[in-house]
Order: C-alpha cells, then structure tokens, then sequence
C-alpha cells in the first residue's frame, strides 16, 4: 500500500514538474496563449492523481475494507520511504487525500493522517542547489548582473543588455543611496529556475553584504522585435510580496525540492506565509495543508470567536470571520436570494473558473475545503443560527465540533462600499477619488483578461490593506466572449420612454453598459470621481473593442508593480557609460 501511494504521488509530480519546466520554452518561444493554459491545466493534475491512486487502493488492496492496524503500519512505511525523498511534504498531503476519498471523517487525526508532518524538510536540497552564488568582489558587479542574465540560457537574445546593466546599476544606486563598504562575504544568490507567468520572466535572489540582505525580483521581459530585455528591478519585500499575492495567477517554476524554494522565498519575504507561497508556485494542496496547519495553531492560542462578516449580506454566500484572524470563510447558501438565477453546481464552477483565469491581481483566489471541523465553542450564537437557516445541508454539529462539509477561504478585505462610505462621512475626496480609480482600473483589467463580474456592486469588490481594489464575488462572473454589449436602443416614442417599460429584446446574454450608472453613480462625488476617470466604462464601445482583440489572441502587458518603476520611465535615457564607476570595478 505504501509503496502505491509513493508511486501515484511520484507520477503526479513528474508531471508537475515537467509541465512547469516547458514554460521556459514557450517564454522563448513568446507563447504566451500556452502558458496560460498550462497554468489552467496544470490544476488538474492533483486530483487527477489521487482519484487513480485511490481507485488502485480500492482494486488491489481492498483498502476500503482494511482495520485500523493495517493503515497504521501503511502511514509507518510510507514515512520510511520519504526518509531521502526530495518532496516528502507534498507526498505527506497527497497521502491525506488519498486516504480522505476512502475512509469516514472520524479517522481524520494523526494516527492515519498527517495532521503534522512526519518528516523534516530543513536542510533539503537537490543534486543540483538550488540557487548560484556570483562575487563581485572577485568580478565586478557589471560583470556579475551581466552572467546572472545569461545564465538562464534562454535562447532570445537581449535587445541591449548593457544598457539594461547600465538601468540596474542605477536602480541600485537609487535604492542604496550609498553603497556601503564591500564586505568579505559579499555575494549575490539567484534562484536556479526563473518564475514564469504570463508574458514575464522573473529572476528572484539576495544579495548578502556582511549581516545584511538585498532581496530583489527582476522582470525580463520580450521587447516588440522579439528581443529580451529587463523591464525593472524590484528591492521591496511589500513589492516583491505583490508579485506572489493570491489575487494574481500561479508561477511556472522547475523545482526539483519545493520547500527549498519556499524557505529561500521567506528570506526574504518574511511576512509572507508559506502557505500563500506553496499556492503560488502551483502547489494548491500543499498550500491547503499548511493554510489549516496555521489555523489549527491559531486557534490553539486565541480565544475569539467566529462571527458573521461585516457588510451587507449576500444573497449567494454566508460569510463569517474570525477578527484576529486575516480570512473570511463562505458556504453557499441552500436557497438564494430570488433575484439570482444560478444553482449550486454553477456557483462551484465560477469558484474553479477563477482559479484557471489570469487573475491580474484583481480577483481573490480562494482556498476550497471539505468536511472541516472547527471547534463549536468558538462559534457565535448568531452565527449558529445563521449557519442552519441559511446552509443547514452544509452544517452538522457533532459534540464539541461545527462540521462543514464545503467551505471556501480568502483573505479579508474592506468592502468597498464600507470603504467609500466612511470616506464620504469623513469628507476624504483623495479616498473616494482612489478607491473610484481603482475600481474602474479593475473593471478594465478583468475585461482585458477575458473576465466581466456580472454583478458590479460596490459590495462584490474589497480593498486591500494595500489600498488595491480586488473582486471577491464570482457567482456571476462570464468570460468576455460569451457577453453580448449592445447600446440601448432609441425608444419608438417618448410614450414608451417614459413609461417605464422595456421597448428592446435582451437575451440572457445581453449586457447595457448604459445602465452601471444607474447603481454606481447615486453618490454626487462618486459619480462626479467615475466619470471624471472612467467615462468609457458605461460605453458598449470599451467593451466591443476588448472583445475583439481577445478574439484576435492578444495578450496584453499587466505589470505587477508601479509604471513610473519601470525602467523605460525611470530611466529612458540610459546608456552604457551612465552610474557609478565603482559598481564596475572588482575594486570598489
């Protein structure tokens, strides 16, 4: 049995890994339509897996029908086997799902499953490390930056990377202010494999100066003629953490042993939790597992409790939170409000929609649980009664535990009309014109990437603690393409106009971009900040036109980080002799 299962996980992530190595080919190849679609294929794979490994256990081993010792002695052996394992953290949570599809709940604890891991990941590295160290102290910094960029064999070559060295070691300059004193250890580390998504390149790494360190993303990019070169350079841990924010699509990325890559990642993204950066590099379940790990423990040492979540409620969703934790966590309502025309089974498929999309860092990527048990003590007396009104099917209390046999979690945001309605109480127009801006920003983004929310009430949208505006409710979101955007008509007669009645044919496909003002715009200084900065939106045109060039194949440039860092804007004028010699000389 054990060797079964180390077989089924070992077949998942040869897979895995060979489907996120491609994507370096096709970055050479500029085919950016590919990537996409792996990354959307690529989700599969996992239950994929682990429905032919548990349908194996059922057929050779009857393991359905085995008794308490023999699963016992199956999770001993299993742990034997990833002694030397390069991925035994994964193994372990695909162990868990595995044994999850065969046996009841109540077997769910330490004994059978791995509610902690059982072996070590410290320490783990490939035959090949992990990443490459380079010296400057020994080089020179120019000739450093220079191998670091061809280091990564691709087969393009750079439109002009002296210049792009030139931007770099401004950048560095810029950000140092400056540079101190070289110190013997000096080095800079890069990760082996580049981060891809979409049409970029990431190269990821720290520079190490006696006791500090440098951490640093840089986007390489293609230029027009096909050519690489280097977008910017990216020193921030908030910024660097922005490129790894749930709300943005996975990262292709060749790893031989992922919790070496996650422990370099939390160097230096300290306040990024490993379960958000197991999700980011495609490994969901994993992500899962160390998410429920870390609430576990968090409930262990807090003593609040579950409430429902602030804001107006939903007519699809039950939300509730727990305050001192950063979540929300939602089932789907039994019965939905009468204006909704979907069912259960479509509202799960938007949820799964919105992680196979590019989310262009404007929708909430969600964490999908079944059977979760959470301790009832914790638990609000109105949100009880919440629970079994709206989800009783969803719901079971069972001793000193809540069951809830579906759940999604995401990160807590601002609703966005909490947002501007304190805004407006507090006569903050810089607020107003923001959050205004940024909503409009992520209406056109989602269009762009072949998204339009369907339901675009304020309430369906959050802020960040960053100030980003994201959407956060997907049970009625469509691809572009599948929408019809026609203007409204003229009226046969002012008769008719004023009559309240509709004078035009709508399928159910039909969207009037006409009509958004009628719920966006009832604020006076709202509707003065929407159509001073997004008048196209409530014009059939905008959407027409983004409809035709997705149609066409073109995908467009989305930046994960400021324009105005973008070298072609920080520094346009950049050549070969420009910045500080020192950075030059192996000398100092």
């Amino acid at each position: 049995m054990a060797r079964a299962l180390v077989h089924g996980f070992d077949k998942h992530y040869h897979r895995f890994r060979s489907c996120s190595a491609q994507a370096r080919t096709w970055f050479d190849e500029g085919d950016w339509l590919a990537i996409q679609r792996s990354v959307r294929e690529r989700i599969a794979f996992y239950d994929d897996r682990v429905n032919e490994t548990a349908r194996r256990m059922a057929r050779e081993f009857k393991a359905q029908e085995d008794d308490d010792k023999v699963w016992r002695q199956a999770k001993l052996e299993f742990i034997d086997m990833l002694l030397d394992h390069p991925q035994p953290e994964l193994a372990e949570t695909f162990f868990n799902s595995v044994f999850c599809k065969i046996l009841h709940r109540t077997y769910f604890h330490n004994d059978f499953i791995f509610v902690r891991p059982a072996v070590s990941t410290e320490y783990l590295e490939s035959d090949t490390p992990i990443y490459r160290s380079y010296y400057p102290n020994d080089a020179g910094f120019r000739a450093v930056i220079r191998q670091i960029l061809l280091d990564f064999g691709w087969q393009r070559p750079f439109e002009a990377i002296e210049r792009d060295i030139t931007r770099l070691c401004l950048a560095i300059e810029h950000h140092l202010g400056e540079w101190p004193e070289r110190e013997y250890n000096l080095q800079v580390q890069v990760l082996q494999s580049a981060f891809y998504r979409n049409k970029a390149a990431y190269i990821i790494g720290r520079a190490i100066n006696g006791s500090t360190e440098y951490p640093f993303a840089v986007p390489v990019l293609h230029s027009e003629d096909g050519q690489l070169y280097v977008d910017t350079i990216l020193f921030d841990a908030s910024r660097i953490g922005a490129l790894f924010s749930l709300s943005r699509a996975y990262f292709m990325v060749d790893m031989a042993v992922p919790s070496a890559y996650v422990q370099f990642l939390r160097s230096i993204m300290p306040g990024k939790p490993r379960s958000e950066l197991y999700t980011m590099l495609g490994l969901g379940k994993q992500g899962k597992t160390m998410f429920f790990r870390d609430l576990m423990r968090h409930l262990l040492h807090s003593q609040d409790q579950f409430i429902v979540a602030p804001g107006i409620r939903g007519l699809v969703m039950l939300v509730f939170t727990l305050p001192s934790y950063p979540y929300v966590f939602k089932l789907i309502k039994d019965v939905f409000g009468s204006s909704k025309d979907v069912d259960h089974e479509t509202v799960r498929r938007k949820y799964q929609l919105v992680k196979q999309v590019d989310r262009v860092g404007r929708m909430a990527d969600t964490l999908e649980f079944s059977n979760v048990a959470l301790p009832r003590e914790r638990f609000s007396r109105e949100l009880l009664d919440e629970l079994h009104q709206h989800a009783p099917s969803l719901v079971e209390e069972e001793g000193e535990f809540v069951i809830i046999k579906h759940l999604y979690i995401e990160r807590r945001m601002q609703p966005l009309n909490l947002y501007l309605e304190k805004a407006e109480r507090e006569d903050r127009q810089d607020r107003i014109d923001h959050a205004v801006r940024e909503y409009g920003n992520a209406i056109r983004e989602l269009a762009i990437a072949n998204i339009f929310p369907g339901d675009m009430l304020w309430k369906n949208f959050g802020v960040t603690r960053y100030g980003r505006v994201v959407f956060y409710d997907y049970d009625e979101i469509e691809y572009m393409t599948d929408c019809m955007f026609r203007r409204i008509p003229p009226a046969p007669n002012p008769e008719m106009e004023m009559s309240g009645e509709v004078w035009y044919s709508v399928s159910r496909t039909d969207v009037f971009p006409e009509e958004f003002a009628t719920f966006l715009l009832t604020s006076p200084r709202i509707r003065e900040a929407f159509l001073r900065c997004h008048p196209d939106l409530f014009d059939a045109h905008f959407w027409q036109v983004t409809q035709e060039e997705i149609s066409r194949g073109v995908v467009k440039d989305f930046y994960p980080y400021p324009e105005s860092l973008r070298f072609c804007h920080a520094y346009p004028e950049a050549t070969e002799g420009d910045g500080n010699p020192a950075l030059a000389d192996p000398g100092g």
